[in-house]
């Protein structure tokens, strides 16, 4: 499944816990998640937190901000079994 906020397109790589067409992400993603190539987001106390990532190849990745560590940061950062979903940019946009 793909998705359209603002302008942009993703892919809905994962959606643990189906939340993602219960979001408007054109409320909550701002204009700093536009050079991630992915956007993580969980739920914690009813809210949705949102982290950026990079693919490994990105200039700007980091250990910490590595898609390929999203996992750990899943496992360590979130709460247990938490509803979470992955977001792909799409590159044609």
């Amino acid at each position: 499944m793909n998705i359209k906020i603002k302008d942009k397109s993703y892919e809905v790589v994962k959606d643990y816990g189906e939340t993602v067409k219960e979001i408007n992400f054109d409320e909550i993603v701002t204009d700093y998640y536009d050079n991630f190539d992915y956007i993580v987001g969980d739920w914690a106390y009813g809210k949705v937190r949102l982290k950026g990532f990079y693919e490994s190849n990105n200039k700007l990745c980091k250990s910490h901000n590595n898609i390929k560590n999203v996992e750990d940061y899943l496992k360590n950062n979130c709460a247990y079994g938490c509803k979470h979903f992955i977001l792909k940019k799409l590159k044609n946009d």
